[in-house]
């Protein structure tokens, strides 16, 4: 049977064993919070960048939709002057 300073000196080294270990994993733990820092960081630039490109994009829809209201409106104009001349062509007729 051990002695009680043999079972004292086991269980210092098995605390100091957990101790080396604790501190590894503090460092490990720091370093995958930074990493996880500079992944944040990438995608909050790369999310920028998806937010100017779709501003562009709106940009860009915003002058087609006026560029297409206009040409609807001479459509429109277009198909009413068709429709009066067809009336008053065939109201001259009768």
């Amino acid at each position: 049977m051990e002695t009680l300073e043999e079972r004292v000196a086991y269980l210092e080294g098995k605390m100091e064993e957990h101790s080396l270990g604790f501190v590894s994993l503090r460092d490990s733990i720091g370093r995958l919070e930074h990493r996880v820092d500079a992944l944040a960081d990438r995608m909050d630039a790369r999310f920028e960048n998806v937010e100017r490109r779709f501003e562009a994009s709106d940009r860009k829809f915003e002058l087609m939709d006026d560029k297409m209201s206009r040409h609807f409106l001479w459509l429109v104009g277009i198909q009413v002057t068709t429709l009066i001349v067809v009336v008053g062509a065939l109201l001259s007729r009768g």
